[in-house]
């Protein structure tokens, strides 16, 4: 695997701020075991960290492996410039068996910055507050795994599991936010949400941008309204009705695509 200008890639890992002192970089906890285990990393081998502070990646080379302790001697830092002008948030109706995990893999892969789970009306799943809990150690351990994958800067988080409105609530504070919406027609609605998108980036970086998806039943009239009320657009993905774990992929790509193109 090579990135952007033939540079090999190297396996990327998350450390607290402190664990990077000076040129001494110490990695702990389960990566010890993956890099030692399952990658079977030797000293001398190169790996990059960064810690979920600043966009900067920190080139390291390792120096020793011990049970609970990898040693790396910091080589150069770099900034790494890998995370979207806009801060995505994904509001995700809860699915069925485990479609949560990709739904989760693949936001964080597309640049989402925060997965906030809401309970809609036609959610077949109901989580009591214990059960969530054991929900979102999973989901985002998987969260993180997706970031050391695609290299990012920051691990995006769990958030709490909303209620609609607590999650209508919520979003009618960002800068802008989209429901798709099956009943919705015509694609001028989701042309002109990217271009506010696009004139966003490029004068308001780092503001916030939520999207909607709904779960395998969709979503009830009554919320796509008091969405709608709360000044959340409704747009089109097109003709075709899209999975629960299809939807979110499909407008956070173009969102990503549009940004990574146009904006840089």
């Amino acid at each position: 695997m090579a990135l952007r200008g033939g540079e090999k890639a190297v396996n990327h890992f998350f450390v607290e701020a402190s664990q990077i002192q000076g040129k001494q970089v110490r990695i702990l906890g389960e990566d010890v075991k993956h890099i030692r285990n399952v990658l079977r990393m030797k000293p001398g081998e190169e790996l990059s960290v960064s810690n979920g502070i600043d966009d900067k990646e920190y080139r390291c080379g390792i120096v020793s492996i011990s049970e609970d302790e990898v040693l790396c001697e910091l080589r150069f830092v770099k900034e790494a410039g890998v995370e979207l002008p806009l801060r995505l948030r994904l509001f995700q109706g809860l699915p069925k068996s485990d479609k949560m995990d990709l739904i989760v893999q693949k936001a964080v892969e597309l640049g989402a910055a925060e997965i906030i789970p809401v309970a809609c009306e036609r959610c077949v799943v109901q989580l009591d507050k214990g059960k969530y809990e054991k929900k979102r150690e999973r989901w985002q351990n998987i969260a993180r795994s997706a970031a050391e994958q695609s290299r990012r800067a920051y691990i995006p988080q769990l958030g709490d599991c909303l209620s609609m409105k607590e999650a209508v609530a919520a979003a009618a504070e960002d800068e802008l936010a989209l429901i798709p919406y099956e009943m919705e027609e015509g694609m001028s609605g989701l042309a002109g949400a990217m271009q506010k998108i696009r004139e966003l980036a490029l004068s308001k970086a780092g503001a916030s941008v939520s999207v909607f998806i709904g779960p395998e039943g969709g979503f009830a009239e009554s919320e796509v309204a008091a969405a709608r009320e709360a000044g959340i657009v409704p747009v089109s993905l097109g003709r075709r009705i899209l999975r629960t774990e299809t939807a979110g992929f499909c407008l956070l790509s173009h969102i990503m695509l549009m940004l990574e193109s146009e904006v840089g």
